[in-house]
């Protein structure tokens, strides 16, 4: 893979030149097919159906008119869509599909964990024109025997979005939060001057979503003790919660100074209820909700909305940059439709059209090389690619936990200790223990 260059530790780089991008976690949405198949030739002739099952609900619209412009050009393929995320567990949906063997042709997978339970299932895409484009380090997750399991989606970074009207209404300059003390000193000012700015707290803390606590806050505060690597996360038979103590205070922050109670506060409530209406001054989040604000307010999109780094001691003005799942082909498939999956895959990422659409429309950050000659689509993309390209990076490790620890073991302790059922001790002790029960 000669001239592509991406780091995971710190000092991630994205891309040598402009490009664009958006990102994704599990978000909010609603379930939607756009057809049935059944991997099987549908209609007359020789057509041949793929069935993609995936996650990311904020791009579902825009992924699903890609998909109809490759059906005009390849008439011969039909494409159907499912996408389950949001509220909804897509791993628990992809689980059952698999169980009830309406197996998808095309799915999507995390980090190295996902590639233990699903490789009787994954392809070698090293065949491909994306496997031979991707960036250097971004197929680390899913490289087994030397085969290239998965395809990488994008990447993408996060930390907190604030109203930069906000700020500047409360005298506050973003530039001069770097410590927790800072950050703290700014969210007391904000609350004291909430009913004068128009906002009803300074955070949306959406507690209900253990991917936004278990994944993106914890990796923040565990990145330092895997040194920023995600294989050795993978590797590693324990925890330590070596900044446990960072990690509580940051999340005690959120949880105290937001939108009330925060356990029933929801990602779609936080983004378009709250930050996307101007009711809040912070959220945890990353480029990935651009689109959601966008088609809430474009102006507001545009212009007012900024990125703040989670304070992280040592690690003060860096976020976390990593590619956050994979495309994977399900190689029980008919041949001719592990082909036309790998084919599309292809298209979608290295054809001209593929490529405009991946930076116009879903506001990728490309983990390819190819796209040096487009744009960064948002501003939110590109401050992340600002951070990026100047090396101020934390490494995105949450993908080596085993498998589910991020949400139902630590998501759920503290969901459990910001209920009062728990202590913050109990916390690091329940998913130590439970991290370590799975690496047995």
């Amino acid at each position: 893979m000669k001239g592509k260059t991406f780091y995971s530790s710190i000092g991630t780089v994205l891309l040598a030149s402009s490009i664009a991008l958006t990102g994704c976690s599990f978000s909010s949405g609603e379930n939607e097919t756009s057809g049935d198949g059944d991997n099987e030739s549908s209609g007359g002739g020789d057509k041949v159906t793929v069935d993609v099952f995936q996650f990311k609900v904020e791009f579902k619209d825009q992924f699903e008119e890609l998909v109809s412009m490759y059906e005009e050009e390849n008439p011969d393929v039909e494409i159907n869509v499912k996408t389950v995320g949001g509220g909804n567990d897509y791993g628990a949906s992809l689980k059952s599909s698999m169980s009830s063997g309406e197996e998808p042709d095309i799915f999507n997978i995390g980090g190295p964990t996902d590639v233990d339970e699903y490789e009787k299932y994954l392809a070698d895409v090293s065949d491909t024109e994306a496997a031979d484009a991707a960036l250097d380090g971004t197929l680390s997750s899913v490289t087994r025997n030397d085969e290239t399991l998965g395809l990488p989606f994008n990447q993408e970074g996060y930390g907190l979005l604030y109203n930069k009207q906000v700020f500047e209404d409360a005298g506050i300059n973003a530039d001069d939060i770097e410590t927790h003390e800072d950050l703290e000193e700014a969210v007391q000012t904000l609350d004291n001057q909430k009913e004068e700015l128009g906002i009803e707290a300074p955070f949306a803390f959406p507690a209900k979503e253990k991917w936004v606590m278990g994944n993106h806050l914890a990796n923040t505060f565990l990145a330092d003790e895997f040194n920023h690597d995600v294989m050795e996360t993978y590797e590693s038979d324990t925890v330590q919660f070596e900044m446990g103590d960072q990690m509580k205070r940051f999340l005690d922050l959120q949880n105290e100074y937001s939108i009330q109670p925060t356990l029933n506060l929801d990602y779609s409530q936080q983004v378009e209820e709250h930050f996307s209406l101007g009711n809040v001054a912070m959220i945890q989040q990353g480029n990935w909700v651009y689109n959601t604000i966008e088609s809430m307010d474009p102006e507001f999109a545009e212009e007012n909305v900024g990125l703040l780094p989670i304070p992280v001691e040592g690690y003060e003005g860096t976020i976390p940059v990593g590619v956050p799942n994979y495309w994977v082909v399900n190689k029980q498939s008919e041949d001719e439709v592990v082909e036309a999956s790998k084919n599309f895959l292809d298209w979608m990422y290295t054809s001209e059209t593929g490529k405009q659409f991946v930076t116009d429309e879903f506001k990728f950050v490309p983990a390819y090389e190819g796209y040096e000659d487009l744009e960064i689509a948002d501003p939110i993309s590109q401050e992340i690619y600002n951070y990026a390209s100047e090396g101020n990076t934390q490494g995105w490790v949450f993908l080596g936990a085993p498998t589910a620890w991020t949400e139902d073991a630590l998501g759920v302790a503290m969901q459990e200790y910001i209920a009062g059922d728990i202590t913050w001790d109990e916390v690091e002790e329940k998913a130590t223990s439970a991290w370590e029960e799975s690496r047995q």
